[in-house]
């Protein structure tokens, strides 16, 4: 068990536990100088592509250590606040231009955009040879992840998905407890968002607008298909659309699963079906549903049932009840190991950032307010969750919020937030429970895990060959929900072996120029 355990954490951690890294870095040999890295005591020159919401944290995360040398934002009042703040340096709003003119000057990029571009910038980046931060999530399909995965490392650059509570302490220690063999066997898994704040169950699209002058409509749209502008769709509402999101999946399941991802050291499920589903629409997400994914084994793991709970209501009546725990509450308070003498560092460049992919925009602000005339999320239906209602109170034993529970044969464990809280269940047996010796490296910061592995140290802990493979099995999940019936996925060939219709969707349906190409 020991053998087989070092043997699935060296597949997502190998790097961290590795610590094969030249004393001065790997910047300081000669060849890996040419490849882009540079001397830990040397800046990097960082562009940020998208500098409001979580594109400017990730912009300022990256300033606390590194320069910055060039902006790039198609919304100049949303990018307002840091377009000023940066001043002297060059402003963009179209990337390709940027790199044309500033490329000498940038050895990486920060990428926080909507989800639907993800796949294209930070391939154009990584092309022209530099790394790449991108926010999560990491692709709306699964072949863009696949993509991304493969261009890593075709160009080797330096790469991090933005999730930040893979670099917490409490993510790490959740692996740690499971890998102990505290709670057994883990059998099932069960990973909960929030209700989002973005348009769900829309029936029609919202009305055009004419577009400000700040903003340029068609290089915000990129790959998609034109359409008419409307202002619902900006700074933030766009999360909701099929076209351009991913929902709760990518704002908060991201960083929900996180936890469940590494300690099960989960690979590609073998199928993947959507059990039950509230307000359903073919232009958003639905308002609320359940998807079931099976794993097969993996290394000394047995099969795994995962399911996935979006935006569960405390009234609805087919709520996950956990086994034998009806007066416990299910989920951990965040930062709970400083009672058991841990801290809790990792989250953000130095610390962490604000807005860091809650449910609300990332500026830390409630979303933007309906405009005259659009649709109303959840119009259309009694007992449809409206815009901005909230899931209801936590109630004891059963699962609601953003958090995930394992189900192991010999105990139960519960991870809160972006994994930044973790627990045993009872809670008597919590108070108990003494840790595990740590196992994992611990992370600077997930902004400065990046920016190690830019100067040639190891490979950061949502490095793409990491956070690929999540994200693939993560966007399978958007697939179901538009797919009814049991999936069966064949991820060596990436398609439905049962599903045609499924199959459209694994890849995006992109413009001319836009196409994807390692």
């Amino acid at each position: 068990m020991a053998q087989d355990g070092v043997s699935r954490r060296h597949f997502f951690f190998g790097s961290l536990l590795a610590g094969a890294v030249p004393a001065a870095g790997y910047g300081s040999v000669p060849s890996l100088r040419a490849l882009g890295y540079k001397p830990f005591y040397d800046k990097l020159n960082v562009a940020s592509i998208g500098c409001g919401g979580q594109g400017g944290v990730d912009l300022n995360d990256a300033a606390r250590t590194e320069n910055i040398v060039a902006l790039c934002d198609v919304d100049e009042a949303r990018a307002a606040a840091n377009f000023k703040k940066f001043d002297k340096q060059p402003k963009y709003k179209d990337f390709r231009v940027m790199l044309e003119k500033e490329g000498k000057n940038i050895d990486a990029v920060t990428i926080g955009i909507p989800d639907f571009m993800h796949a294209q910038v930070a391939l154009y980046c990584m092309q022209h040879g530099k790394h790449v931060y991108c926010e999560k999530p990491l692709t709306r399909t699964p072949y863009e992840a696949r993509i991304l995965m493969e261009a890593a490392a075709k160009y080797k650059v330096a790469t991090q998905m933005g999730n930040q509570g893979f670099s917490h302490e409490a993510n790490r220690v959740a692996a740690e407890i499971v890998w102990s063999g505290a709670i057994g066997e883990v059998t099932e898994a069960h990973i909960s968002t929030t209700p989002g704040t973005h348009p769900t169950g829309l029936q029609q699209p919202p009305p055009e607008e004419s577009v400000p002058p700040t903003l340029d409509w068609q290089t915000w749209l990129g790959a998609a298909s034109m359409r008419p502008y409307s202002a619902y769709y900006t700074p933030y509402n766009w999360r909701g659309f099929l076209d351009f999101g991913t929902g709760q999946i990518g704002n908060w399941a991201t960083h929900t699963a996180g936890p469940v991802h590494t300690a099960l050291q989960l690979g590609a499920p073998t199928s993947v079906e959507c059990v039950s589903l509230v307000g359903s629409s073919k232009i958003t997400y639905p308002d609320r549903g359940t998807v079931r994914l099976d794993f097969p084994a993996r290394g000394g793991m047995g099969p795994v049932k995962v399911f996935y709970h979006d935006g569960p209501h405390a009234t609805d009546p087919d709520l996950y009840h956990i086994p034998g725990m009806e007066s416990e509450t299910i989920l951990p308070p965040v930062n709970n190991l400083v009672d058991k003498g841990r801290g809790n560092a990792g989250r953000g460049g130095g610390g962490g950032g604000r807005g860091a992919g809650g449910g609300r925009a990332a500026t830390g602000a409630a979303p933007p307010a309906r405009p005259a005339g659009a649709p109303r999320q959840g119009a259309g239906g009694p007992g449809v969750r409206v815009f901005g209602e909230p899931a209801g109170p936590a109630q004891p034993g059963i699962l609601t919020g953003n958090g995930s529970v394992f189900i192991g044969t010999k105990g139960i464990m519960a991870t809160s937030s972006r994994g930044e809280g973790v627990h045993l269940l009872p809670a008597a047996r919590w108070a108990e429970y003494v840790l595990p010796p740590q196992l994992l490296t611990r992370s600077p910061g997930h902004m400065l895990d990046w920016v190690r592995a830019c100067k040639g140290g190891e490979a950061s802990c949502s490095d793409f060959a990491i956070s690929a493979p999540y994200a693939e099995w993560l966007t399978l999940i958007l697939i179901a929900f538009r797919v009814p019936g049991k999936l069966d996925w064949d991820a060596k060939n990436m398609r439905f072996t049962n599903s045609p219709e499924a199959n459209k969707y694994v890849r995006p349906v992109v413009q001319k120029g836009w196409e994807l190409k390692v």
